[in-house]
């Protein structure tokens, strides 16, 4: 398999089940209760994730790889890896300090302990990480631009990607309160594919791919926007 291809559905899909679907598993770990599923299992996303973008990296150009490009995904994925640790960390704690408010054992939630807290987990770990994020996806697609392998697309994968992932998407940047980062690519990668690309697509599969998956993305941020007359997070209208 030369070009990235079902490497994007594999990464699809495991973006959903580590950025999103990790939330509903809150259950405290039965073998340190402290903690839930969701922080064990989290553990997890860098070493399934990472490892994927580098190899979508690796095939999104015929090129050999090395330079300031490979420097490039370095900074981008240690971005990712520490915004990814500090939220981890953060949230976990942010999740016990709520929980223990509620049963009424201890609170924190006006102390400046608990504001810092929130601001590691919901500020700074969110901006970091998900600037991580972008930058890699934006490295890849321009790697894939100035070098492409001439690959054929696969519409089914790059359709079916592409939805998914625009859907972890719009999950993760809404939630993630950093809309003003990733309602911006979205357009811009989605106005360049539409533009520029077109005549390209089927034999550029990442292009291809985030195309869509941002046009999904994109289109949802829209619809929501519209629906609620701004962006409030899962959390604030009871979905999560």
């Amino acid at each position: 398999m030369r070009g990235p291809t079902l490497l994007t559905l594999v990464f699809a899909i495991l973006s959903l089940v580590f950025l999103v679907l990790l939330v509903y598993l809150r259950t405290p770990f039965p073998f340190y209760p402290l903690v839930s599923w969701q922080d064990v299992l989290d553990l997890l996303t860098p070493m399934a994730l990472i490892p994927v973008y580098w190899l979508l990296y690796r095939r999104a150009s015929s090129g050999r790889a090395g330079g300031t490009a490979d420097i490039a995904f370095m900074v981008f994925a240690g971005l990712w890896v520490l915004g990814h640790g500090l939220h981890l960390s953060a949230n976990s704690i942010h999740n016990l300090a709520e929980d223990l408010s509620r049963r009424h054992e201890l609170d924190i939630t006006g102390t400046s302990v608990y504001r810092l807290i929130y601001f590691f987990d919901e500020r700074l770990s969110h901006l970091v990480w998900h600037l991580g994020m972008l930058g890699l996806a934006g490295l890849l697609m321009l790697r894939e631009a100035r070098d492409p392998t001439g690959a054929a697309t696969r519409w089914w994968v790059a359709a079916a990607a592409g939805l998914v992932y625009g859907l972890t998407y719009f999950c993760v940047f809404l939630e993630g309160q950093t809309l003003l980062l990733g309602l911006p690519f979205a357009a811009i990668v989605t106005a360049l594919t539409l533009v520029r690309g077109r005549g390209t697509l089927r034999h550029r599969p990442l292009a291809a791919f985030f195309g869509l998956a941002c046009l999904v993305a994109l289109l949802l941020f829209l619809g929501w926007g519209l629906y609620w007359r701004g962006f409030p997070q899962f959390t604030d209208v009871g979905l999560i």
